[in-house]
């Protein structure tokens, strides 16, 4: 099963440092059988899309809380065991997807990493200032986070990930 790891860029450091995504419990989207009925949807990649934007709203969700981190969505694509990961519990539309991972996992194995481009960085920063108004109803400000969605992660291999660090 493929995982999407929501990051920050320090976070992605970290783990480049560790050689691991970590430490356990890790939370991570799939395609689980909530993601496919909400998606509605047979075709694998087109859902994995969908999880992999999941996985981007999360990493927006983590540089809302970190100040200084460079405003880039991160997300870490690796493949593990089904049994590896545990569907979140809840039919709520935030849990649409989400999976916990029961070990930390190493960053070598990773199939891929996505980041935001430096095109992104107005829209992302201003979607991570507009959360707390958008998750409270403001309109305006759920708009602001959409525009950040409008923004696709570039594909990077791991070993582009001490370049993506500079």
């Amino acid at each position: 099963m493929r995982v999407y790891v929501p990051l920050t860029l320090p976070g992605l450091a970290e783990a480049h440092q560790a050689g691991e995504l970590g430490p356990a419990p890790l939370r991570a989207y799939a395609v689980t059988p909530g993601l496919r009925e909400w998606y509605v949807s047979d075709d694998l990649e087109e859902l994995e899309y969908a999880a992999l934007g999941r996985a981007a709203a999360a990493s927006l969700r983590l540089l809302a809380e970190q100040d200084g981190a460079p405003r880039k969505r991160v997300v870490v694509a690796v493949d593990v065991a089904d049994e590896a990961a545990t569907a979140a519990p809840g039919d709520d539309e935030a849990a649409l997807g989400r999976v916990t991972l029961a070990a930390a996992v190493r960053l070598s194995v990773a199939a891929a990493v996505h980041v935001d481009a430096d095109e992104a960085l107005g829209d992302v920063t201003a979607a991570a200032a507009a959360l707390e108004a958008a998750d409270a109803g403001d309109d305006d400000a759920q708009s602001t986070v959409d525009g950040a969605e409008d923004h696709e992660l570039l594909w990077f291999g791991v070993q582009e990930i001490p370049g993506l660090l500079k």
